[in-house]
């Protein structure tokens, strides 16, 4: 890494260290930037990502989509363009060298905004890529990170500046090497668009029952072509998607509440509560008991995003 990026680098992770007062997430005066720390390696956190994109200023994390595995370090950055349910763990950290990133959530409406006021012309692709992916980190995109994060030594300017700098870190990632894959979310028509369409259904709607028919007709796709174009960009196919957002809210409520396995696991859209335990225990390792109570057997209060993730 030249010097000048490490300088950079340094910078980075001081402020992202001096606004964490302790391990964990959190939210700053900046609407959707959030800055995590760890002092050790972490447990796997099972949640959904929404659209957004992070970067590491210390440590290393690993993210698994489906089967799949996404590594990066202070080098490298990564993006969700969709909702996606994935297992992320933080791989390397320590007490005196804490893993250290941030997390900028973004919206498909700022995307289009960015390409139309940018002139940013991306060709639609016939096929939807993953909506995942990690890129190294370039100069341009580190000067445009580091400009947004040091608003928060200016609280003043942050109203005024923040959608600007915001603007030009997406500005950036089109005009990199995943733009095409990031900018076609936003182009409606497109299969990505479509798909991600289908996705927010699920999301909003994991607890119904719903034909991948239905999602098909709604995309203007035909089964094989939905099917393959949803596997394409989430690693998965729509019903081991909707099984995941399940078992995960499923785990969520069962952490927070006062409730049985099998009221959560009708609340959540399983018909079979004995269904609902074989599939918990396949996804978590242990039946929804004996998980909760070995989770709740590590629980602080102060470090619950462990079990949140970032």
């Amino acid at each position: 890494m030249p010097a000048g990026s490490m300088k950079q680098q340094i910078e980075l992770a001081e402020l992202i260290q001096r606004f964490t007062p302790r391990d964990g997430v959190f939210e700053t005066a900046v609407p959707n930037l959030f800055v995590i720390r760890y002092s050790e390696v972490s447990e796997p956190a099972y949640r959904v990502y929404k659209p957004s994109f992070c970067m590491i200023a210390q440590g290393v994390k690993e993210v698994f989509l489906a089967g799949e595995r996404f590594e990066y370090g202070s080098a490298d950055y990564l993006v969700a363009s969709m909702n996606l349910p994935v297992v992320g763990q933080v791989i390397r950290a320590a007490a005196d060298r804490p893993y250290l990133s941030f997390k900028l959530e973004f919206s498909y409406e700022q995307i289009l905004e960015v390409m139309n006021g940018a002139n940013v012309r991306i060709v639609p692709n016939e096929n939807a890529k993953r909506a995942l992916f990690v890129g190294q980190t370039e100069p341009s995109l580190m000067n445009a990170t580091l400009r947004l994060i040091e608003l928060l030594d200016r609280p003043d300017d942050i109203h005024f500046l923040a959608p600007l700098f915001i603007k030009e870190i997406l500005y950036t990632l089109l005009k990199g090497p995943y733009g095409a894959a990031l900018g076609q979310i936003a182009m409606e028509g497109s299969h990505s668009y479509r798909i991600r369409e289908a996705i927010d259904q699920l999301t909003e709607r994991y607890d119904q029952s719903i034909r991948v028919e239905q999602l098909a007709e709604a995309a203007s796709m035909s089964l094989s072509t939905f099917h393959r174009n949803f596997k394409e960009v989430t690693g998965m196919s729509p019903i081991q998607f909707q099984k995941q957002l399940r078992l995960q809210e499923a785990r969520r409520i069962l952490l927070s509440e006062s409730a049985e396995a099998a009221e959560v696991a009708f609340r959540v859209g399983y018909e079979s509560a004995s269904q609902f335990s074989r599939e918990y225990a396949r996804m978590f390792g242990s039946p929804p008991r004996s998980d909760v109570k070995q989770l709740k057997e590590m629980y602080d209060p102060a470090r619950s995003i462990v079990f949140l993730g970032d």
